[in-house]
């Protein structure tokens, strides 16, 4: 449904996953349906919902989404240094 789906770092810390849908119905119904709610991309990801910021803008019909990591980028327990793929995850989620 979405036009783009990416993950990059906020940080070393930090994940930022942008979900940019291609009109306004369809970034409409993916607001309404929840599906990226905090407390979902907690469950996803496996971090406390308090430590997941999710933020519609509807002036670029996107979504990002910022959470933990859950090996700091460059640690030697990282496997993917630029978080690059770490939206994977979101490819399941059902509207």
């Amino acid at each position: 449904m979405a036009s783009v789906i990416r993950s990059k770092n906020a940080g070393p810390l930090l994940l930022t996953l942008d979900v940019i849908l291609p009109d306004q119905a369809a970034f409409d119904q993916v607001v309404a349906a929840g599906v990226l709610a905090p407390a979902r991309m907690a469950e996803l990801y496996r971090v406390s919902h308090n430590e997941v910021s999710v933020i519609p803008y509807a002036q670029a019909l996107a979504i990002k989404i910022t959470l933990p990591r859950r090996h700091r980028s460059g640690g030697p327990s990282d496997s993917d240094v630029y978080g690059a793929q770490q939206h994977v995850p979101l490819f399941d989620l059902k509207i």
